[in-house]
Order: C-alpha cells, then structure tokens, then sequence
C-alpha cells in the first residue's frame, strides 16, 4: 500500500477524533459544569485560540507556498484573522472586562469579513484548467446553488427575521448573518461540484469546505437565537465555530499534495452533476412546505433559478451535441483505421516471407496464406482439408503432433519446432515452427503455425559447425573435436579398453618451411594429413592442433594395436614427400601415452603424457617411437621447480661466484688471472652444478640478468684483488650466446664497467663458436662495440663449432681457448696433439694468444710447453674455488702481465 492513502487515512482518523473531541466540549459547555461565567469564559477563550491557531496556520502555509496558492492561502488566512480579530474585542469585553456585548458592535465586523475573505481563498485555491464552455457551466451551477441557498435561508431564517421586532441597523446586522452565511454554502457547495465533476481529491480544501460549513451553521444559530433574544456564550454554538476553525487549521498544516493540475475532461463524477439539481430540489421543499406565504421576492428568485436552469440545460445540450459530433468523427476514424489496419494485416500475411497456417488439434490444415506457393510451391487450395504431416517425413511428423498436443491445453501457449517439409519439387526443405494456440481467440478458432524457411541457415550453421570443429588447411578434426572425442571415449571404455593418444611432430618442417617458402610447407602438411588418414584405421581419430603437430586417438582392445598404428605412421612418412618438384624428407617423432594410469585420468593428462613422450622421441633423434614413462613427468616437474627456484635465486642470494686461476706457460706458471664461473648453492638440493643451471637459464631468459650479475661481480673482485695487491689481473667471464640476442649488451657491459670502476683491458669476455656462425651480421656489430670498450674478447671451446678461418679474420677475436677434449687425449693420441698444436700456430698467426682449458697432468702440460701454449688452466693448478681462496692461489704465484 502506498504512503498516500495512508496519510489520507490517518488525516480521516484524526478528524473524527477532533470532532468528537468538539462534541464533547460543546457538550461540557451546554452542561454549564462550574457555572455561567466559567462556561462563558471558557468558550470566548477557545474560539480566540482556535481562530488565532487557524489564522497563523494559513499565513505561515501562504509563505511556504508559491503563485496562485500563496495569494489563496493568504486571502483565506486574511478572513480567519478578520473573525479572530473580532474574537478579540468580544473576549475584552465579556471575558476581561465583565460587560455584555451589545448587537451590532465592532466585533460584528470583524466576523462578517470573514465570510467575503474566506470565500475568495477559497476560490483561489484549487488549480484546475477549464475549457470556456466548463467554466460557463460552472458559473452557473454556482449561481443556481447560490440561488437555491438563498431561498431556503430566506423561508427559514431570514424571512422570519425581517418581521421580528428588530429595526435599523440591528436588523442589517441580523440579516448580514444569513447572507453571509448563504456566501460560504455557496462558495462550498459549487467547489464541490467543481472537484467532484473533474475527479480531483483535494484533502486540504475538502477539511477547509468543513469548516465553513459548520462555521455558517454556528453563524446562523447565531443570528437566530439574537434575534430571539436567547444567546449567551458558552454554548454549543461557540463548539461550532471552535471546530470549524480548527478543521481549517487541520488543512493548512497538512503537507501539501504532490499532484500535477488536473485538466477538467468527459470524467464527470454523478455528485458533481447532480448537486445543483439536488439544491434546487430542496430549495422546491422548502418553498411548498412556506406555501402560501410567496412573496415577490420568492417569485423573483424562483424565476432566476429557472431562467439559470435553463440556459444550462442549452448550455449542456449544446455540448452534448459537439461531442456527438466528435464521438462521430472518431468513430469514424477509427473504422477506416481498422480497415486499413485489417487491409494491411492481410497483405502482410500473403505476402510475408513466413507461411502462415492455421490447423485444428489433429493437424488437418483449416487455413493457408498464398506465401506457401512463393516458399514450397504448393497451391493454397493443395494444401487446405489436408494434415499438414503430409508434407514432412516420419520424424517431422512426430514432432509436430507433439507441438499440437503440447499447446492444446494452454491457451495462447506457443512453443517452437524444427521440421523437414517437402517442397512440391521434392526436394526437402529444413523449416522452423513457431506453433500458437488461437483456438479461443473467436477470429482464429485453431492453431497457428508460423512456418519459416531455414535450409540456408542450417547449412551456414554446418558449415559454421564443421569449421569450428576442423582444421581448415588439412580437413583434419582440430584440438577441440579431438578433446571432445577423447573424453567420450574415455567416458565410454570398460576397464579392459585401451585409449590410447599419439603425439606427432613432424622432423625438419622447419627447414623445409624457410627453405621452400610457406606454401610448400603448406603442400607438405596435406600430404601428411593424407597419410595418417591412410595408415589408421576408420575409428581412430586423426587430428592436426597446429603448425606441425599432430594427434591420433586409437581405441584398441589391446596395447599393441596402438604400437602398431604408430609404427604404421612412422614407417608412412619415412617415405619422400614430392614438394616443388623435389623429393622432400621430413619424417616423423612420436608420443604414445596410455589412460588407465594414475597420471592420465582424464584428457588433458593424456595428452601431456603423449607430448612428454614425443619429446623423448625427439631427442632420440627422431623417426622413431616413445612411449611414455612416469619419469618423464617427474623430470618435467623437476626441471619446472628447478626453474622457478632459479628466478628467484638472485633475490634470495642464493648464487655466489668461484674463480680458476689462468697461469703463465712461460712465466713458471705464475697467476696471469681468473676465469669467474657461477655456482648455485640451493638451499635444499645443495650445490647444484652449471650444467644442471645454466641451459635452463638460457632457454628461460634468466641468463641476461644472471650473466650481468655475474659480469659485475667479477668485476668488483678484479678491482678488489689489483687495490690489495697492487697487480693488474685479467678476468674472463663467459657470455652465453642468448645475451647476444638483446642489442644492448655493450650498454650493459659499459654501465658494469661504469659502476665497479674496472679497467676495460682488464676484462675478458668469452663467447662460444656459435656466435660466429648466427646471425653474423648483427653479432659483428655487438663484437665491435664491445672491442670499442677496450675489453678482451676469447672464442671459448675453440675446434668444436667448426668455424671457419673467414670468421676468425672478421671478428675482433684476442684469445683461442683450446676445447678440454683435446686437451684431455694429449699424449694419448698423435691426431689430438696435431689439432693441438695446429690451433696454437693459427692463434699466432692471426696474433692470438692460446688458452689450454681443462689440463690435469704433468704430461699434457709437458705437452702444451713444447708446442708453444700461452695460458692453461686446469685442475693440475686449482679448481674453481670461492673468492677467499682464490686470493690466497694469487698470493702464492704472483700475477704477471701478459701481452696479447
């Protein structure tokens, strides 16, 4: 329930409770309890506190309000403080002062100010837009009120007050009561009529009408009871006129209506149109009950009322007829816009794209629009009196009756069906229903089927459905339908069916992809398609998930049916494939991975294991089969922790640096500097070796931040070593081949030198053979600007790479580090020596001093002597060692400078 009614209740509630709160007051008063003067004082007191109450209500509502309402709120408060005004002098004289009050006297006034000013409030306050003819016909049914009014205060009151004994100005006075009081009815009733004939509710001017109206009743008893010489305050009329300005004090302090101005309209209400009937009705009552006593005056204003009544009746004759008219014309009007609307509708049904059929509960076709010739190229009349299951197959036909009995026991129910119809040339057309129930509708009377032609759409949705499923190159299922497959065959098996997936990437697609270009890799993967589809069976599945990655889903009975087709497969494309008007080999790795083990229990599980196992197959050279093995998981897992153990490890301090001694051949083996190699100590697998670290920081990206920390620590020790023992020593540090990827590896390695204040000369970065061979171009440049730093470069495991003597020539290459396994067969084999040897004769002739890595033994470095070796270094002098024990090896052999 909203807000509103039930503050309009509660305003109801609280008027009865104040008028029966006035009832018994103005009965206490009439029982006289304590006396004459105590009643008397008791009423003047409460008509000046409820008038005064009333008058400062409406003038503070009037400064609240704004426009037409302020002026009416203000006009009204003015007659209220009139009245209250002329309480004052009444309660001064009879109450302060103990003296009658002679009729007429000043405080006469004031009360009879208040009828004029009152009714004119009250005039002003509803805002309500009339037409001119409303507002004539208004005019006049307060006129006719008012005339009615006046003759039954006339016959009643006044009448018998003109023939009193009073004269004069006393009998104006008497007869001003009367009047005045005929002015409020007036005013009153013809308001009434006014909110009553538009509909409005206005609570605030309905408690206002109240008021007066018990305020006119006390007036007259008033006038009656002066007249007779019988009032005397303290009675039932001055309850009367207490209430009546307390109701008035009521609407002013309710909150106002939050309404818009009603606009007068055809909604009369009957109490609105028939008031001023019933006004004259009784004013007839009256007059014939005075019969005979007519005098002029009752003639005059019984002719008044008629001659009003009449122009009314003219008035509303005439009103009615223009809104006969009007009636007519909008009747009109709206026939010719339902017969277009009818006209309309009809084309739009024979001409829609839908056909339009309407059947009864057993399919028989009752009505049927001409769109069915233009859509199936059936004659309307072909398809009337016949079951419209006739057109469709079997299944269609079951649908539709489905639909019928689905709808038939809701009304205006609707539900959607798909069928297959025929078309009058046989051929078949894929349809959509939309199946309403109109049998109560009395236009219809059946069921109406809006029947649309959605062949097109379906075959675009299958399309749509088989390129969403199907890899577009190839034809081949694409990851999604394979998972989808494998997890209902893995839903579907029993416990002694083996699923089993094969994994497969295609060996050396790359180089024939750069080598032929896109299209012949292209042309290569179709013929791949081709084959797998040839070398499994028709319930494998083969799919392709991207560049050349393959996958085949083999349902077997027996784990050896899945080696089989995986052998088949291997042994299918071992064979060439014609690309370019070439032969091309590009045969084939594969991953065989089983479900039924506790690490493959669903889909994705399946085929990780197979990928684990194509990569074992892979590294084994490929062509060839693998099967997946839990290991295979563990040290993925292993090397994954491993990883992200390693990102962490330089925050955690967890990296520290050792250093080999490099030392002199030609010097007594003196301390020529350090080669700086990282060493992990992991807080829980202990000192992880390089070989276990440094390909997984390069094949993540950590070896750009590991090498330059590195890089600076080294640095800082050479710096370190030269201040404590005033020796320069050259520091070698390996750069991987990954940092050479990033342009700005001579900016870092500048910023190092900046920040640890090194000298350039001092340092020795060495680089591995393929540098040489990748990316010639840009790693020349990154050489160059490296050099122009002032550091040392050294090609580190010189003979391994098979670089050749061009490269050597263009790089700004100072040192040859002789590979270990050379090193290692000196003395043991004559070719090991001869290659050796050869290396250290090309590093002097290209001016390049020879570095001997990994010497243990007194012979190798007898050996390395005699063909005339720079440097070695090796575990015969010192392993790596940490920072501490490094200074101590220098303290022992005395670093010597060393030219290059």
């Amino acid at each position: 329930m909203s807000a509103e009614p039930r503050a309009d209740r509660r305003w109801v509630v609280g008027c009865a409770l104040l008028a029966a709160a006035v009832l018994g007051y103005g009965l206490l008063l009439e029982a006289n309890i304590g006396g004459d003067v105590i009643a008397r004082d008791v009423a003047n007191a409460g008509n000046l506190l409820a008038s005064a109450a009333a008058a400062i209500a409406a003038l503070t509502r009037a400064v609240r309000s704004a426009g037409r309402r302020r002026l009416a709120w203000a006009v009204l408060g003015s007659g209220v403080l009139s009245w209250a005004l002329g309480q004052v002098g009444w309660f001064w004289s009879e109450t302060v002062n103990g003296v009658g009050v002679p009729f007429p006297s000043l405080p006469d006034v004031g009360y009879l100010g208040f009828a004029p000013l009152a009714a004119a409030g009250v005039l002003l306050l509803p805002g309500i837009r009339q037409s001119p003819a409303q507002r004539c016909r208004g005019v006049l049914d307060g006129l006719v009120l008012g005339g009615s009014a006046l003759l039954i205060s006339y016959i009643l009151l006044m009448k018998p007050l003109i023939g009193g004994r009073a004269a004069g100005l006393t009998k104006a006075a008497i007869l001003a009561y009367p009047l005045h009081d005929v002015m409020i009815v007036t005013v009153v009733l013809y308001m009434l009529v006014l909110l009553r004939r538009v509909g409005v509710r206005d609570v605030p001017l309905s408690l206002i009408g109240a008021g007066m109206l018990v305020i006119a009743v006390a007036d007259s008893g008033y006038a009656y009871v002066t007249i007779v010489g019988a009032f005397q305050s303290g009675g039932m009329l001055d309850a009367g006129w207490s209430g009546g300005f307390l109701l008035i004090m009521l609407a002013a302090l309710r909150k106002p209506d939050a309404r818009p101005v009603v606009v007068a309209g055809a909604d009369e209400r009957p109490v609105g149109v028939m008031l001023p009937y019933a006004a004259v009705f009784a004013a007839v009552v009256v007059t014939c009950l005075n019969y005979p006593r007519f005098d002029r005056l009752i003639m005059y204003v019984w002719a008044a009322v008629i001659v009003l009544i009449g122009v009314r009746q003219l008035l509303t004759l005439l009103e009615n007829r223009a809104l006969t008219r009007d009636l007519e014309a909008r009747v009109a009007a709206r026939t010719a816009e339902l017969s277009a609307s009818e006209q309309r509708f009809h084309a739009l049904v024979q001409h829609s794209s839908d056909v339009v059929t309407v059947v009864g509960l057993d399919g028989v076709v009752l009505y049927q629009s001409e769109s069915v010739q233009r859509v199936f190229g059936w004659q309307p009349a072909e398809v009337t009196g016949r079951s419209i299951s006739d057109m469709g197959d079997q299944e269609s036909a079951a649908r539709l009756h489905e639909a019928l009995r689905a709808v038939a026991t809701r009304p205006y129910a609707t539900t959607v069906v798909e069928a297959t119809l025929r078309h009058r040339d046989r051929g078949l057309r894929q349809v959509e229903m939309t199946v309403t129930n109109l049998l109560d509708d009395p236009n219809v009377r059946g069921v109406v089927l809006n029947t649309r032609d959605i062949s097109e759409r379906k075959e675009l949705q299958d399309q749509l459905m088989h390129s969403a499923f199907h890899d577009a190159l190839t034809q081949l299922a694409n990851r999604a339908l394979f998972h989808e497959h494998l997890q209902e065959r893995l839903r579907g098996r029993r416990r002694t069916d083996h699923v089993a997936v094969l994994y497969l990437d295609l060996d050396g697609f790359k180089e024939v992809n750069d080598a032929l270009g896109p299209a012949a890799g292209d042309q290569l993967l179709v013929q791949v398609a081709d084959r797998l589809r040839a070398a499994v069976r028709e319930e494998d599945t083969v799919a392709r998930f991207g560049g050349d990655e393959f996958a085949v889903l083999v349902a077997a009975a027996e784990l050896s049916e899945a080696e089989t087709v995986a052998r088949r497969i291997v042994a299918a494309l071992a064979a060439p494939f014609p690309i370019a008007g070439q032969d091309v080999h590009a045969g084939g790795s594969v991953g065989l991975a089983v479900a039924g083990r506790a690490d493959a229990v669903d889909a994705d599980q399946l085929l990780r294991n197979a990928d684990l196992a194509m990569y074992r197959a892979k590294a084994a050279g490929g062509g060839t089969v693998a099967s997946y093995d839990p290991r295979m998981h563990a040290g993925l897992m292993d090397r994954l922790q491993l990883e992200a153990d390693l990102r962490r490890a330089l925050d955690r301090d967890e990296l520290t640096v050792h250093y080999q001694p490099t030392v002199d051949l030609a010097l007594d083996d003196a301390v020529a500097g350090f080669e700086a190699l990282v060493r992990w100590q992991h807080p829980a697998r202990g000192l992880v070796p390089p070989g276990d670290f440094i390909g997984l920081a390069e094949a993540t990206g950590v070896i750009g931040p590991l090498g330059e920390w590195v890089l600076e620590q080294a640095c800082r020790q050479a710096v370190a070593w030269e201040r404590e023992h005033g020796r320069r020593i050259r520091m070698a540090v390996n750069v991987s081949v990954r940092q050479f990827d990033r342009d700005d590896l001579p900016g870092r390695v500048a910023a190092v030198i900046a920040r640890t204040g090194v000298r350039p000369d001092g340092i020795c970065l060495e680089v591995t053979e393929s540098v040489l061979m990748t990316d010639t171009e840009q790693n020349l440049e990154q050489l160059t600007r490296l050099k122009a730093l002032g550091v040392q470069l050294a090609i580190d495991d010189f003979g391994t790479g098979y670089s050749s003597l061009a490269y050597l020539r263009r790089f700004p290459v100072d040192i040859l580090k002789i590979d270990r396994s050379f090193v290692e067969r000196l003395g043991d084999e004559e070719d090991a020596a001869t290659l050796a040897h050869t290396i250290v004769q090309l590093g002097r002739s290209l001016g390049m001093a020879t570095v001997a890595e990994g010497v243990e033994t007194e012979d190798q470095l007898a050996a390395l002597r005699r063909m005339g070796c720079d440097l070695a270094q090796g575990y015969l002098f010192s392993r790596p060692v940490p920072a501490a024990d490094a200074g101590g090896l220098l303290a022992r052999r005395p670093a010597r400078p060393i030219a290059v």
